[in-house]
This record gives structure tokens, sequence and C-alpha cells, in this order.
């Protein structure tokens, strides 16, 4: 029995794949869990108007995610920070602070997950961290932010 998968089912196949499987397995399993349904002529046609839409959907989130990546490259995200007698900082900027920082100043939403650069920004000054903005069929997107720190006065 031929079924296309609706699901990413494990040992079996990735959801849009249409694969071969025992009777048994296909009907009172996949199909009777909605992991899939039986191929005919027209699943097999809205599969591929599916995934028409899909690729059309993944090329505006790329293209979303590379006019982030710009406007990321002009924003300074401004943060101040306890500094020691020695001149160095005490604590730092994780990067949930910085998402935080991120929206609170220029309403730009990202996941603090999708940091590439996992460190905290713990120095005055400038430091760039990359940010993975869109990873799918279509490519990878990476943007860099500016986290800007400096003295905090008294």
């Amino acid at each position: 029995m031929e079924v296309i998968l609706l699901a990413d089912v494990k040992n079996v196949g990735k959801k849009g794949e249409t694969v071969k499987v025992s009777d048994g397995y296909g009907n009172n399993f996949l199909v009777k869990r909605g992991l899939a349904v039986i191929s005919t002529k027209g699943s097999q046609a809205q599969l591929q108007v599916d995934n028409a839409k899909e690729l059309e959907r993944q090329k505006v989130l790329k293209a979303e995610a590379e006019e982030l990546a710009k406007r990321l490259e002009h924003i300074n995200v401004e943060f101040t920070g306890k500094v020691g007698s020695d001149g160095r900082m005490f604590g730092s900027i994780s990067p949930k602070e910085i998402v935080s920082g991120l929206k609170e100043q220029w309403g730009i939403e990202v996941d603090k997950r999708k940091f590439i650069d996992k460190y905290p920004a713990n120095a005055l000054g400038y430091t760039r961290l990359q940010i993975e903005l869109y990873k799918g069929v279509c490519g990878q997107v990476i943007g860099t932010v500016n986290v800007h720190i400096s003295e905090e006065k008294k």
C-alpha cells in the first residue's frame, strides 16, 4: 500500500513523502491516526498543490528575514553596565536581555534561541552578535546585531 505522509514518522519517512507500507500498518496506524492518507491521483495532486504553497511561503519568510537582516545592520542596541575601578564591567548582557532591548528600543522581535554566538556581551564598547533569522529549504539568513554597552553614570 502506498501512502502520503502528513507528518514526519520515525523510521518511515518525512512529511510529504510517498512511501510503501504494509496494508495493516497503513490502515490501522498511519491513516487512523491522521499521519497519512492513501495515495490516489487526487491526493497526489493535492500534495503537489501543498508543496507549491509551502515553497511560496518559504520564499516569503526568507525575503522577510533578509529585510530584517538589512535593518539590523544599522541598529545599535544600547545598554549600560556597572564598571569597577579597574575598568572591567560587573556582570554581562545576556541574549535574553538583548532580545528584550531590541523589542523595547526598535520594535524588532527575534527568538533568543536563534543566537549563533551563545556568549553574553560582557565588555564595554561594541559587540557584534550573529542571529540565525531563517533556516529552511531556500537557504539560510544570518543577521548581525550591534550591542553597545556604556558605563553607568553614578
